[in-house]
Formats: C-alpha cells, sequence, structure tokens
C-alpha cells in the first residue's frame, strides 16, 4: 500500500488556516472598547471562518491511496473507491493542476493529492500509479 498526499499545497492550507485565526485574534483584541459586534455578526463571523477553515482542511486531508485491490482516493470530504481493473489510465498533460484517473467507463475523477506543482514528486506519483496498472 502506498499514500500520496499534497507537499505545497497541504502546508499553505493549513499555514493559512494558523494565520487566518491569529489575524482574527490580534484585530479581536486591538478594536476599541467602543466598537462591538451584535450576536448576529457574531455568530455570523464565526460561521464563515469555519467554513473556510474546513474547506482549507480538505485540502490539506486530500489522498490517493493504493492498495492492491485499487485505489482510494479523497478530494477533500469525497471518497472514491476504484478497482484496478475499473481503470483505463492517468493523464497529466503539462501544466495540469493534478492527474486525472479515467476509468474504462470514461468517468474521471481528480487526483486532487497528487498536485502537479510539487515537480518530480507528482511525476513519479503518476509513474508508480501508471507501473501499477501494468
Amino acid at each position: 500500500m502506498r499514500t500520496f498526499r499534497p507537499g505545497g499545497a497541504r502546508v499553505v492550507a493549513y499555514a493559512v488556516a494558523v494565520i487566518m485565526l491569529v489575524i482574527t485574534a490580534v484585530i479581536a483584541y486591538a478594536l476599541p472598547d467602543e466598537i462591538y459586534f451584535t450576536t448576529a455578526e457574531t455568530v455570523t463571523l464565526w460561521i464563515f471562518i469555519l467554513a473556510v477553515l474546513a474547506l482549507l482542511h480538505g485540502v490539506g486531508r486530500s489522498y490517493v491511496r493504493a492498495t492492491d485491490e485499487g485505489l482510494e482516493v479523497l478530494n477533500g470530504y469525497r471518497r472514491h473507491r476504484v478497482q484496478w481493473s475499473d481503470i483505463e489510465g492517468f493523464a497529466m498533460n503539462t501544466g495540469a493542476p493534478w492527474p486525472t484517473l479515467v476509468t474504462k467507463d470514461d468517468e474521471r475523477v481528480m487526483l486532487f493529492a497528487i498536485q502537479g506543482s510539487d515537480g518530480r514528486y507528482a511525476r513519479e506519483a503518476v509513474a508508480y500509479l501508471r507501473g501499477r496498472l501494468g
């Protein structure tokens, strides 16, 4: 079994989450006492912050796991399981943000965990997956 996870995108996602929380705390502390938020405004702000954190966590938790049976792909919060026998191939064109898994039914699944911006790591991951198709 081999698992691929995003490199730079994962670091950026979690770094942005931490920075966003720190900036929010600094701004809240720095506001003068005359400025206050209503309960509705505070709830709206926290809903927005939690939504952004959930999206960033979705980027960070993505993976592609190759097992003897097939691939398990987690793109954010959506999971795909594809048997090796159902896979037609993998496409990763020059400049593509991530590879695409193509099934024999012509269904396409983005492999978000393998970021094209990760360079050699991404090329090696695609080569490994293509090699598993045999």
